[in-house]
């Protein structure tokens, strides 16, 4: 049977010093604060609506509270597509 032939691998070459640089920025400072703030308002006004038997935060509303609640965790997830 015959010998396959060995492939010589090509050396590595580095790329150019300072072609290629990237910055890595950390991105608004705000967003992570502001993003932890509306899980835990929405969070709480949840647990706020649960514990008071509908009695708070508005009383008026309804369950709605619930769907205002996930509305500030929504805000959060939204608020975290910008975090870098």
């Amino acid at each position: 049977m015959p010998k396959s032939r060995l492939r010589k691998k090509s050396d590595y070459t580095p790329p150019p010093s300072g072609a290629a640089t990237v910055k890595l920025d950390s991105g608004h400072h705000w967003v992570a604060p502001l993003m932890l703030a509306l899980f835990l308002v929405g969070l709480a006004w949840i647990v706020v609506y649960y514990v008071t038997s509908a009695d708070w935060p508005v009383k008026s509303w309804g369950n709605w509270n619930i769907l205002v609640g996930f509305g500030f965790i929504a805000g959060g997830f939204g608020v975290s597509t910008q975090w870098k």
